[in-house]
C-alpha cells in the first residue's frame, strides 16, 4: 500500500471505529497526544474523546463518506480533508446528521501512519 492509500484507509478505519464504538481500534490508530478540535472550537484530548464515545456522550450512528481531498504527504507528515455525512447524538443533543469535514493530520512512527490531530467543521 502506498502512503496515500494508508492515510486514506486510516481515515476510513477511524470513521468505522467511531460508529462501532471500537475503543481499542481508536486507541491504536490515534497518537497519544492527538487532539480533536470540534466545530464549536472546543479542543478535546484523545482520552476524553474516547471516553465520551465509550459512555455514549458522543454516539455515532453512521458515517457515509462523500469525498476525500487535499491529500498532502511530506516525509513523515501528511494531511487530508475528509467529508462525511455523520449521524450522531453529541453531548445529550438529539440525533442529527451533519455534513462533517475533518482536516486530518498524520505522523509516521516506526514505519506506521498514525492520526496525530483532527479539526472538525462543516461543508
Amino acid at each position: 500500500m502506498t502512503d496515500e492509500e494508508q492515510i486514506i484507509e486510516l481515515y476510513r478505519i477511524e470513521n468505522q471505529a467511531m460508529v462501532a464504538k471500537d475503543i481499542s481500534k481508536l486507541d491504536e490508530i490515534l497518537k497519544s497526544s492527538m487532539h480533536l478540535t470540534h466545530m464549536t472550537g472546543y479542543v478535546q484530548s484523545k482520552l476524553e474523546w474516547i471516553d465520551q464515545i465509550q459512555n455514549e456522550e458522543m454516539k455515532y450512528f453512521s458515517s457515509t463518506e462523500n469525498n476525500i481531498k487535499d491529500i498532502k504527504i511530506n516525509g513523515n507528515k501528511a494531511s487530508l480533508v475528509g467529508q462525511n455525512q455523520v449521524r450522531a447524538s453529541i453531548w445529550g443533543g438529539g440525533v442529527n446528521t451533519w455534513p462533517l469535514q475533518m482536516k486530518m493530520y498524520f505522523t509516521k512512527q516506526n514505519g506506521q501512519w498514525i492520526i496525530s490531530d483532527q479539526v472538525a467543521s462543516t461543508y
